[in-house]
């Protein structure tokens, strides 16, 4: 969509697109087009070049080094982000746990966990799911148990993103198993260095180690880490998701794919003629373009409230929900596109293409990306319980 921008944002929009072409590093140049997968080192080195110059944290507040721009501004930076095929910020720091830190943590925390979360030398991951508790997150199992000035946590986590490469956890445990579900859940920050945690890998369908599962076993994690009151958890466990799934709809992203999509169906090199060209597949593509838009004038909707120093809410679903289908919906055409040349095999660790293979690079990561993408309705709380949302604090049902 072409906003009306004044001169101001104008020029902003200008100063964000010299800055990506002159300091985005040239090792990660063409990285989320091509079937390369991002290493630890990879997604640090965009983050501490943003860190540097003040930008990797926008919606912070200004005293723990947040930019101070207004919400336009915040969506311009998110646009040319995503219009430059950046390396994607991971939001576990920046976007999950740091809101939750500043907005109810003591002063202590802030001062120790704020300024290494905004530099990138603490990597989080989120520890909320487990085997029987993750839609029906309040169900969780793992006990922490008050000894003194520790808790002792035991219990396990699963898909855990990327926690072989994290430092800290934020994990939801149960101090209160008497309490009702909700209000006996405390959320501890956990040093994944402590003795009796363990990560183990899972394997996905794509072949890639992404995900973990995490096993506490008697783990000493002292009192003052934890966050806000013990029992009252859930208050930041919420607070959390309706920033969490904001994220998650990732319309730029997928305006940006679908571009990339276009492209690739625009020429012979899987097909003579061209497959946009089929007057069906064009169409598929345009029914996305149109949903795309609509799904942007929701987002834009939502930036308003955030002008206005709203805080995300209910509203969060609907992104949630939309978004999460038309990243599937667009992967399902890319594979669609790709044909045979799509055809990866789950049970091979490095499902990346050899030199003497055939078909593009995009045709070979069509299959995966579409597997992976598989997971996006349901992480952040499932659309089946986004539509509970919707129906009971938008509807009032």
């Amino acid at each position: 969509m072409n906003l009306e921008l004044c001169a101001t944002d104008l020029a902003f929009r200008d100063e964000v697109r010299r800055f990506i072409e002159a300091e985005y590093p040239q090792a990660l140049r063409n990285q989320e087009v091509e079937p390369d997968e991002l290493t630890k080192e990879d997604y640090l080195l965009w983050h501490r070049t943003l860190a540097r110059k003040g930008w990797i944290a926008p919606a912070w507040p200004k005293e723990h080094g947040g930019t101070g721009w207004t919400a336009l501004q915040r969506y311009i930076f998110g646009q040319e982000l995503a219009r430059y095929d950046t390396v994607p910020l991971l939001p576990f720091g920046i976007n999950m746990v740091g809101p939750v830190i500043y907005t109810f943590g003591t002063p202590e925390q802030k001062q120790r966990f704020l300024p290494p979360t905004f530099s990138g030398d603490i990597w989080w991951c989120q520890g909320y799911s487990e085997p029987g508790a993750g839609s029906d997150l309040a169900s969780l199992k793992t006990r922490a148990e008050r000894n003194g000035d520790e808790y002792i946590v035991n219990g396990q986590k699963t898909w855990t993103t990327l926690a072989q490469h994290a430092d800290w956890g934020f994990f939801l445990v149960r101090t209160n198993p008497a309490a009702k579900a909700q209000e006996g859940i405390s959320f501890l920050l956990i040093d994944l260095r402590s003795p009796g945690v363990t990560v183990r890998p899972l394997i996905t369908i794509d072949g890639t180690h992404e995900v973990n599962e995490i096993w506490l076993e008697n783990v000493r994690v002292p009192v003052e880490n934890r966050v806000f009151r013990e029992n009252e958890g859930w208050t930041c466990a919420k607070f959390l998701l309706e920033h969490e799934r904001s994220g998650i709809a990732r319309v730029a992203r997928s305006q940006r794919a679908l571009e990339h999509l276009i492209d690739f169906c625009a020429t012979d090199e899987m097909s003579s003629p061209p497959l946009l060209q089929d007057p069906y597949f064009a169409r598929k593509v345009a029914e996305v373009q149109i949903e795309l838009l609509a799904l942007e004038y929701t987002e834009l909707r939502l930036l308003t409230a955030a002008t206005e120093h709203q805080a995300p809410g209910p509203e969060s679903s609907l992104l949630k929900i939309k978004g999460s289908e038309l990243q599937q919906r667009i992967t399902e055409l890319a594979r669609e596109a790709a044909g045979h040349y799509g055809i990866v095999f789950p049970h091979r660790r490095d499902t990346r293409a050899q030199p003497h293979e055939a078909g593009s690079s995009a045709a070979r990561r069509a299959a995966r990306v579409y597997l992976n993408t598989r997971k996006v309705s349901i992480y952040g709380g499932s659309n089946e319980i986004q539509r509970n949302i919707i129906a009971k604090r938008i509807l009032n049902l």
